[in-house]
């Protein structure tokens, strides 16, 4: 991520701070919307990451194609298009990221859109047929929006099914497991927490599970939420990941590493 996009998210956040409770589950799908529409379109990605285009203009050309959404949306959307990113891409995850959040602090305290994002993630990769279903690049959006529909409906939050329906709308050449866990590590952030994604052979036990968890919230000091990824390809051991941080202490990797010194 370069500087200038660091800088967007950062005046982009505080804007989404400054709305406070009138950004709600509306305004997160609307943002998504908009996302979707100047994904679509390489001319519209171009523009609004184009620095030497004026603020005023590309205002005018929200209002022009947003003008339909609320209010929180449109100044979400004109704080994004008024920044400076590092690349369009930056631009459209921007826009992504912030539906996120919006959802995420749009949803009831009593529900975990980060559990039903990993309960998610887990019925797709334990299932190839829907895998591919969902994953593939020749079905229409729409359909696997559908298919996400009849899926997670009675099951899962609204908020939870707007995320997915989103990423399988616009997946931007990412696999939906990629898709969903990084959807999750800004949920979970947006709530002051972090997603510790633990890769093993087998599941964790409760006990085991519980002592990993409280001592990487120790070592990180934040609040965290373990999210179980089962590959009998790692042998033993685990590899946690938190963010770009990776401890890696699989059999697999250490294998690995034994036999390219044994080659070298």
């Amino acid at each position: 991520m370069g500087s200038m996009t660091r800088e967007a998210l950062s005046s982009a956040r505080a804007v989404l701070t400054d709305l406070g409770d009138t950004a709600d589950l509306a305004t997160g799908e609307q943002l998504l919307d908009a996302g979707r529409v100047i994904g679509g379109s390489v001319q519209l990605q171009a523009y609004f990451a184009d620095p030497a285009v004026d603020a005023v203009v590309k205002k005018q050309l929200v209002d022009r194609l947003f003008g339909s959404f609320s209010e929180p949306a449109r100044a979400l959307l004109l704080s994004v298009v008024a920044s400076r990113w590092s690349s369009p891409d930056d631009l459209l995850a921007g826009v992504e990221e912030l539906g996120f959040r919006v959802i995420a602090s749009s949803s009831p305290s009593d529900s975990s859109i980060e559990n039903e994002l990993f309960a998610f993630d887990a019925a797709v990769s334990s299932d190839a047929r829907l895998e591919l279903a969902i994953g593939t690049k020749l079905s229409d959006p729409e359909a696997k929006a559908g298919l996400v529909r009849r899926l997670l409906e009675g099951k899962a939050s609204a908020q939870t099914l707007a995320i997915v329906s989103h990423l399988v709308r616009q997946p931007r050449g990412r696999r939906i497991g990629e898709l969903v866990r990084t959807a999750a590590d800004i949920v979970a952030d947006q709530s002051g927490q972090l997603v510790a994604t633990v890769t093993t052979a087998k599941p964790l036990d409760a006990a085991h599970a519980e002592r990993l968890e409280r001592g990487l919230s120790q070592q990180f000091g934040r609040d965290l939420r373990i999210n179980q990824v089962i590959d009998p390809a790692v042998i033993g051991g685990l590899r946690v990941q938190i963010g770009d941080e990776v401890i890696d202490g699989t059999v697999a990797t250490k294998l690995s590493l034994l036999r390219l010194q044994l080659a070298g």
